[in-house]
């Protein structure tokens, strides 16, 4: 039994000595990455009939098909056993999925003009949540985590260095713009969702120690990538959410790892360092926000500002969940005119500050851009309650793996899942419900290598 530290034999050092013959489903699931971690815009479409709405195939949705063909071949070779000690994953997940499904077939789901978009939608959500039980099948020794390393690593810096080219001022890969955030060829969610995946990866290694990693010649690029993408994301909640992962990270350390104040005090330092970065980045938009709530000057506002938007339809999900608290609305019909419309005038009233546009309106259906608002105004409290029920299956198979798996690279596993699934979820608080895009693949990547380090540690040394 390993004593502490991630696997750190010569084929894990080096990309070319990863690949053998059971190493193809892992390499299978790393080729997928890229094409799952970049925006839609950016990839030719085939348009396909289905009734009075049509489906746009995508590379990404071959990617998909193809991870779950390899999935079905490591299954039939190797069995369904490792998923086993990942049951509450599976059950909490499965109930979600069912649940959503009744939102999406329910009486005043089918009845809404948008139920062809919003069928097709939910068909994006299970395609991409499926993943999760793919991951597991595919990454059972540390060859297989280091490979899917790689491959998130050499992502992660790539839509980084394209972030920096935008931050120059050249005009390349433009998904959107907003102040001195930066979108790089994914989305603003998306590459904080990749950036904290990369830099989770180089946390893990500082509180192991980063000779220990199943890819140690990529921790100085994984901390780089990783922690400079989240701060030209610019987002506030996956800075503050980092932290909280990071300490949750360290005391997921403690048993195993043992580290010393030098490796706790480096972590605070990265983590700081990101959050003064993000503030930086983010501080017109602070200010906005703290003259909205009163704490800074009074001048009125003179365009649509985020954070007080945010809250604006925010409190119109809460609004829509509390008239019906118990199954919600619907699947995303949180968004259609005939269910916020009731709401916007005592919205306007709350806030006579906010200018016009930031409020919903038939032609401006924003959204509740908060997936767990949105969840208890689309689902209900049940749906709420589900969503949570699955991060927390995830989060306890990854603190169980970090503490008592028998293979230090499914200890590693567990703690990149501990820290990255926590920032994932904050990131979440800034988007709503929309399927199929990188932020739902980094949360699916995320809670299979939960299930793969709980398989490790029910099963024994692989």
């Amino acid at each position: 039994m390993a004593t502490g530290a991630f696997d750190s034999t010569p084929s894990s050092s080096s990309l070319r000595g990863l690949v053998d013959r059971d190493a193809i489903g892992a390499l299978v699931l790393a080729a997928a990455l890229p094409l799952l971690f970049l925006h839609e815009r950016f990839q030719p479409a085939l348009e396909v009939s289905a009734g009075s709405t049509s489906l746009d195939v995508r590379p990404s949705d071959a990617a998909v098909l193809a991870v779950y063909a390899a999935a079905l071949v490591a299954a039939s070779r190797k069995g369904l056993s490792i998923l086993g000690a990942s049951r509450l994953l599976w059950v909490s997940g499965g109930l979600l999925l069912a649940w959503l499904a009744f939102q999406a077939f329910r009486p005043a789901s089918l009845n809404d003009a948008r139920f062809d978009d919003h069928l097709v939608a939910f068909g994006k959500f299970v395609e991409y949540a499926l993943l999760a039980i793919c991951v597991p099948l595919l990454v059972r020794r540390a060859r297989d985590l280091a490979l899917l390393t790689w491959s998130v690593v050499l992502w992660s810096l790539a839509a980084t260095a394209v972030a920096i080219v935008q931050l120059l001022g050249f005009d390349v890969f433009r998904v959107s713009s907003s102040g001195w955030r930066y979108s790089s060829f994914l989305g603003r969610h998306d590459l904080a969702a990749l950036s904290a995946i990369s830099l989770s990866f180089a946390l893990a290694g500082v509180v192991a120690g980063r000779g220990r990693l199943p890819a140690p010649n990529l921790f100085w690029l994984g901390l780089a990538a990783g922690a400079v993408g989240l701060v030209l994301a610019g987002s506030v909640a996956a800075a503050g959410s980092l932290a909280v992962g990071a300490v949750a990270l360290a005391l997921a350390a403690v048993r195993r790892f043992r580290p010393s104040r030098r490796q706790i005090a480096a972590l605070a330092a990265i983590v700081v360092a990101v959050g003064a970065g993000v503030t930086i980045a983010r501080s017109a938009a602070l200010e906005d926000f703290l003259r909205f709530v009163g704490l800074h000057g009074d001048e009125p506002a003179q365009g649509v500002e985020t954070y007080s938007q945010r809250t604006v339809l925010a409190y119109i999900g809460l609004r829509i969940f509390e008239d019906n608290p118990v199954v919600g609305v619907g699947w995303q019909r949180s968004s259609r005119p005939d269910v916020f419309e009731p709401y916007v005038d005592d919205a306007r009233r709350r806030f006579p500050g906010v200018v016009d546009l930031a409020f919903p309106a038939e032609g401006r259906e924003w959204g509740v851009q908060n997936l767990y608002i949105q969840m208890l105004a689309d689902a209900g409290v049940i749906g709420l309650a589900l969503l949570l029920f699955v991060g927390v299956a995830g989060l306890a198979l990854a603190w169980r793996a970090a503490a008592r798996a028998p293979t230090p690279w499914a200890a590693g596993a567990g703690l990149l899942v501990v820290c990255g699934l926590l920032t994932v979820a904050g990131e979440w608080a800034s988007d709503g419900i929309v399927a199929g895009i990188p932020l739902q693949a980094a949360t699916c990547l995320l809670l299979g290598l939960a299930a793969a380090g709980a398989a490790a540690v029910e099963n024994g040394p692989r």
